[in-house]
């Protein structure tokens, strides 16, 4: 039943991922997410519903718009194809569960954070304050502990002492964010962290084979890995941290 729940999710989460497509483009720039319509980024012309259809109009239009001819960012259909997936394997990990919207809610915040941060380098406070304490309230009702709380605020608190050593590492976006981890997945938030982190080194790796020392004074936006690690700590997270202290 869960799986074919779970492929059935799949156009409900395609549309989901259209409207994260719109908040991570306009939220930053302070645009209003309802009006005006779909529009053309660059030349303003309104988009007609057979061309905003989810993956299939990008590919049918192959990734330009009709007015103008503008090249569509490859991140508008990823995003879809991503929010999709989560949403399906959420459906599938979780079942016919209250936790289930939890789940699916994280992974829509994340994946909209990871699109703005990208496109624009910022976290934005409207998206991550509010969904971390819609978070941390869901998941207080749904496993009354004080878990979540007491992860949240360790988690956000490592990484603002982390920040304020190594200043210009990360920015406190990436503080607010780790809020929202640790309220979601409690003690399993260490997974997302290190998953996340090491994550982070191929790209840095890369800039300092390339650049060489002058890698040092270049960022990268540090956001969609830790929206990485939330995701593998969201669906194995347990089972990796049980084994690891298995060893121990």
């Amino acid at each position: 039943m869960s799986i074919a729940l779970a492929i059935f999710i799949l156009l409900p989460g395609l549309a989901l991922g259209s409207f994260l497509n719109v908040v991570a483009a306009r939220v930053p720039l302070h645009e209003s997410i309802v009006r005006p319509g779909s529009h053309c980024m660059t030349c303003g012309k309104a988009i007609v519903w057979y061309d905003n259809i989810p993956l299939v109009s990008y590919v049918v239009l192959r990734g330009r718009c009709r007015n103008c001819g503008a090249s569509i960012g490859l991140r508008y259909p990823a995003v879809e194809l991503v929010t999709a997936l989560l949403a399906s394997g959420c459906v599938w990990k979780f079942g016919l569960h209250l936790e289930v919207l939890a789940a699916i809610f994280f992974c829509a915040v994340l994946v909209a954070i990871s699109a703005a941060d990208l496109e624009h380098r910022i976290v934005p406070n409207v998206i991550v304050l509010p969904s971390a304490v819609i978070v941390l309230v869901a998941q207080t009702a749904l496993h009354l502990s004080v878990e979540w709380t007491i992860a949240a605020f360790a988690a956000s608190g490592f990484l603002l002492l982390t920040a304020l050593l190594y200043p210009g590492g990360m920015g406190m976006g990436d503080v607010k964010l780790a809020f929202l981890l640790g309220a979601m997945l409690g003690r399993t938030v260490v997974v997302a962290f290190a998953a996340g982190m090491v994550a982070a080194l191929v790209p840095s790796i890369w800039l300092l084979i390339r650049h060489g020392s002058k890698a040092r004074k270049m960022k990268i936006p540090f956001a969609p890995f830790l929206a990485l690690g939330g995701v593998v700590a969201l669906f194995v997270g347990k089972a990796l941290l049980d084994a690891y202290l298995s060893l121990l």
